[in-house]
């Protein structure tokens, strides 16, 4: 279990004078406990969020708020309990007062309470769970990047209204995988021939595959974060079912964490996504250049998010002068957040669950031969998730 430190630009200063005899201190950084993914197959969707966050204080000057910060970094290793522990020594000895990074839905049902608890903000970059976005929902939970369910509710709009007929589901059996299918199958209207829940973690899809080939599905839509998903994607290609049945997922299954591994193995395949690589609009191509300037590759939607939240935080801290210890303010500001997202369309519903456009987007190659997600057409716009209704927010 390790927890590594990024103290940055804490301003001390110490002024005083001689009639008074006193010094005046600037206020201590706000402490900030980021929370991933960083070793095993899932290794890099970790790297990805924290790259795309530490870029976003690149900008606003190591600052959140005009208040120096202090980024704690924990591995939780795709796993609840170790999450669960790392999370304790951030909140209890470190003193954190937001909670971010996590990766893993599995992951952030078992942190997210004891933080609250404890008088922390969750505020999510990537794990977007049901349970917290209807009954469970709570004042300090925020969530930056989706609701498991809405890419793959785009996709089922998509697949409807390109008349496929026979869809057969796959996913990892974990909180996250158990929405994903569920958003799916909610607005998808044609027939579901086939739906698997298989081990998280899992490597080899051999026998997953013949049963695709066996069932023939007019199309294949799946959800395989990380290293599940660069697998399942080379198996299915070397199994020649590309070409008779195509693949649809989400953004996460098809982004830049796992497409540099899959070549073009995923080349063809789409994705429902609330951003993609080739975005034009003047925010994202200025962080598409810094991205690539200091990380020497191309950003996934996951490093926009995590972008687009620290951001976000930058401007809800703006508007209370950095003040997080005014709790009750700082969630006032959050809800109301107005800044330049790369999204464009972003805001918080009652749940505080973004609403937010999704588009539809294909893999190919680049000039340079890279592949990744272009951006096709609108599949939905402002699109809320299926639970806010359920959310009774106290």
């Amino acid at each position: 279990m390790t927890i590594r430190r990024h103290t940055i630009l804490v301003a001390a200063l110490a002024a005083g004078t001689a009639l008074a005899g006193t010094a005046v201190r600037a206020e201590d950084p706000i402490k900030i406990g980021f929370l991933s993914t960083f070793s095993g197959p899932g290794g890099q969707l970790g790297q990805e969020l924290l790259d795309g966050f530490m870029l976003a204080l690149d900008k606003t000057g190591n600052k959140l708020g005009g208040r120096a910060v202090e980024v704690i970094q924990g591995d939780d290793q795709a796993k609840p309990d170790v999450g669960r522990q790392v999370a304790d020594k951030m909140i209890e000895r470190d003193k954190v007062q937001i909670l971010t990074g996590v990766n893993f839905s599995n992951v952030m049902l078992a942190v997210a309470k004891p933080a609250l608890d404890a008088g922390a903000f969750v505020v999510s970059v990537n794990a977007g769970p049901s349970q917290y976005a209807g009954a469970q929902c709570n004042p300090h939970f925020f969530v930056g990047s989706f609701q498991n369910d809405t890419s793959p509710e785009a996709m089922g709009l998509e697949a409807t209204k390109r008349g496929i007929k026979k869809m057969y589901l796959m996913a990892p059996n974990y909180p996250a995988g158990k929405d994903f299918l569920a958003g799916f199958k909610r607005t998808y209207k044609g027939e579901v021939v086939g739906e698997v829940y298989t081990a998280f973690g899992q490597l080899d899809y051999a026998a997953e595959i013949a049963q695709v080939r066996a069932t023939a599905p007019d199309g294949v839509f799946f959800f395989y974060p990380g290293g599940m998903g660069i697998n399942f994607v080379k198996q299915y290609d070397q199994a020649g079912l590309k070409k008779t049945t195509p693949l649809f997922g989400p953004s996460f299954s098809l982004d830049q964490t796992v497409l540099p591994a899959m070549g073009d193995a995923a080349v063809g395949a789409f994705a429902a996504t609330h951003w993609a690589e080739d975005a034009d609009d003047a925010a994202s191509k200025a962080f598409r250049a810094a991205f690539e300037a200091k990380y020497h590759r191309l950003p996934s939607p996951n490093a926009a998010q995590a972008y687009d939240t620290a951001m976000m935080l930058d401007a809800a801290l703006k508007t209370v002068s950095g003040k997080i210890e005014d709790a009750a303010a700082f969630q006032k500001a959050l809800e109301t957040v107005k800044f330049d997202s790369l999204r464009g369309h972003f805001r918080f519903n009652t749940n505080h669950y973004p609403v937010q456009d999704f588009w539809l987007a294909e893999v190919v190659k680049d000039a340079q031969g890279r592949p990744l997600m272009a951006k096709r057409t609108l599949i939905v716009a402002d699109h809320p998730d299926s639970y806010v209704a359920k959310c009774k927010m106290k």
